[in-house]
């Protein structure tokens, strides 16, 4: 899944102002989830209008067929992608068919047994369309919450995960922008005549700054507070500037010990301390007045 570009805007414009971003990712999550959620909703009720019962057999026929992409077949029968690939070591077609096949039979089975057991307890799903009303039974209530939680939970790993991804060099380049350092002093790709000051260029790194020949990487992680694996990436891919939403104060000791030049956005210094970073690495720049908001705004609509 792909962070669309306006949330992305939103998330720089968060992270610039020492402000939380997560809000936004969740909000995106939710109306995703939400739409999946209507349109799932909207499958089983024209089954129903049909009268065709949500038997396990239909389940199959409609949400197993393996005309279906293989993620869809995994949540549909509530696994998700990660879980079949951790089980097996491989996730190909002919296995998430296989361990979905066999999933949802042992599913569906509990979910009779549950509603044997307790015949006191009643749950019923009303799905109306064009003032239609179709009424799912207590099993066939729990197939779809089922489906829907397992996919909120596969939306929600990827979306985070492409959230971080998505902002990690546009952030840079909006953060370049803002110091109105030259072009030929920032990229997102490596300048293959430059020289490596620090280590083999053997990972995939987010964002390079360039000076007199030289060439510095990168490295951006939106991360919460006290967590080391930011950190460890710096040290694994030799990186010399560190840019990160929250840093803790080993975290920091850690940076300094190992003479890496760091930014936290969500301190009381914030984006500006990018600026003692290009002085200290002689890269020309301009500092920024208090007020960016208009810069911003100029910069960010330039993003792609």
């Amino acid at each position: 899944m792909r962070v669309e570009s306006e949330v992305v805007k939103k998330i720089i414009r968060k992270l610039l102002a020492g402000e939380d971003y997560r809000i936004e990712v969740v909000l995106l999550l939710d109306a995703n989830f939400l739409q999946y959620a209507i349109d799932f909703f909207g499958k089983v009720a024209q089954a129903k209008l049909k009268r065709q019962n949500i038997s396990v057999d239909w389940y199959k026929k409609e949400f197993l067929n393996p005309n279906l992409s293989k993620e869809d077949i995994a949540i549909n029968s509530g696994l998700n992608m990660k879980t079949i690939s951790n089980m097996r070591n491989s996730a190909t077609r002919e296995i998430v068919l296989s361990e979905s096949l066999l999933h949802y039979e042992q599913l569906f089975q509990t979910l009779n047994e549950l509603a044997e057991a307790d015949s006191s307890f009643e749950l019923k799903i009303t799905i109306r369309i064009n003032d239609v009303g179709v009424d799912l039974s207590l099993s066939e209530s729990l197939i779809v919450i089922n489906t829907i939680a397992v996919k909120r939970a596969a939306l929600r790993g990827g979306l985070w995960s492409s959230a971080g991804k998505r902002v990690e060099k546009p952030l840079m380049e909006t953060m370049c922008k803002i110091f109105q350092v030259p072009v030929e002093n920032f990229s997102a790709k490596m300048d293959p005549n430059a020289r490596p000051l620090d280590g083999e260029y053997e990972r995939e790194i987010d964002f390079y700054l360039r000076s007199n020949g030289d060439e510095f990487k990168c490295e951006v992680k939106l991360m919460g507070r006290g967590n080391p694996e930011g950190a460890d990436a710096v040290i694994a891919r030799h990186s010399k500037i560190f840019v990160a939403d929250k840093l803790s104060a080993s975290n920091i000791r850690q940076l300094d010990s190992l003479n890496i030049q760091w930014v936290e956005l969500r301190s009381e210094e914030g984006f500006r301390r990018f600026g003692k970073i290009l002085d200290a690495l002689q890269i020309p720049n301009i500092k920024p007045g208090e007020n960016i908001s208009i810069l911003l705004e100029e910069i960010l609509g330039e993003l792609q």
